[in-house]
């Protein structure tokens, strides 16, 4: 018979570190990760030494373009940003959200057409070199043939180094039921404590129209989640946070 994890790791993404949001730590109250975004390492560190929290078992850097440089990574990102990011970053935990930039910068797609397959390999070459853990945030796909494409644009990279984290947002996708369990069921027995899971949202990310999901939505994807044994789930976004999630959250973590 199949054990089933009493309790998971809930961890939170800050998209927007500002001090109203992180202010958002004093509610927690259970060992946690936190994924912070900050353009560069060096603002990552001074925000993680400004945090006092001991619930935070460790922070993972979260790096971020310019919007001119496409914002997120991927190969249509802007070349000289992803350089800058693989020279700077050394020794510490760091996720790639790996999502083209349509709605950032499209123009993108043109200038750097010609630099897609570099870019690409600059991006697989840093995840096999890097020595420290690689989170890769990706989106979820829908089919066999969307993860082939994924791979081909450069927003999934095959390694068994790296920790895969699928965003499964229930208030941006009315994913069926059915489909998010044997996803998630898959997950784990393809990658095992290497298969993580973001759920929300609860509160707006970049492009500022996000829902918010409703409590019963996401205590279903976490009870859900905990029955296919996903070792780690991350919430978007900690400034989000009040006490009627964390009351959901702690029956889970």
């Amino acid at each position: 018979n199949k054990i089933i994890l009493t309790s998971m790791k809930i961890s939170f993404f800050e998209e927007f570190p500002t001090k109203e949001n992180l202010s958002k730590l004093r509610l927690i109250n259970f060992p946690t990760k936190l994924y912070l975004a900050a353009p560069s390492l060096k603002e990552f560190n001074e925000i993680k030494k400004s945090i006092k929290n001991r619930h935070i078992k460790e922070f993972i850097y979260w790096p971020i373009l310019k919007r001119n440089e496409g914002y997120w990574i991927s190969p249509f990102s802007k070349r000289s940003a992803l350089k800058r990011i693989a020279k700077e970053t050394k020794k510490t935990p760091i996720m790639l959200d790996l999502e083209l930039p349509t709605r950032q910068n499209p123009f993108l797609y043109v200038t750097q057409f010609l630099n897609f397959f570099r870019n690409k390999s600059l991006i697989k070459e840093f995840i096999h070199n890097y020595n420290k853990p690689v989170y890769l945030a990706e989106y979820y796909p829908e089919s066999k043939l969307s993860q082939l494409l994924l791979r081909f644009w450069g927003l999934h990279y095959k390694s068994k180094k790296v920790k895969v984290i699928k965003m499964i947002y229930h208030s941006l996708h009315n994913f069926k039921e059915e489909y998010v369990r044997k996803e998630l069921e898959t997950g784990v027995r393809e990658l095992g404590k290497n298969y993580l899971v973001a759920l929300g949202t609860i509160s707006v990310g970049i492009h500022g129209n996000e829902p918010n999901i409703k409590l019963e939505q996401l205590e279903m994807d976490l009870k859900l989640a905990r029955e296919a044994n996903v070792n780690e789930i991350i919430i978007f976004r900690l400034g989000g946070l009040n006490k009627k999630y964390l009351r959901v959250l702690k029956k889970f973590a």
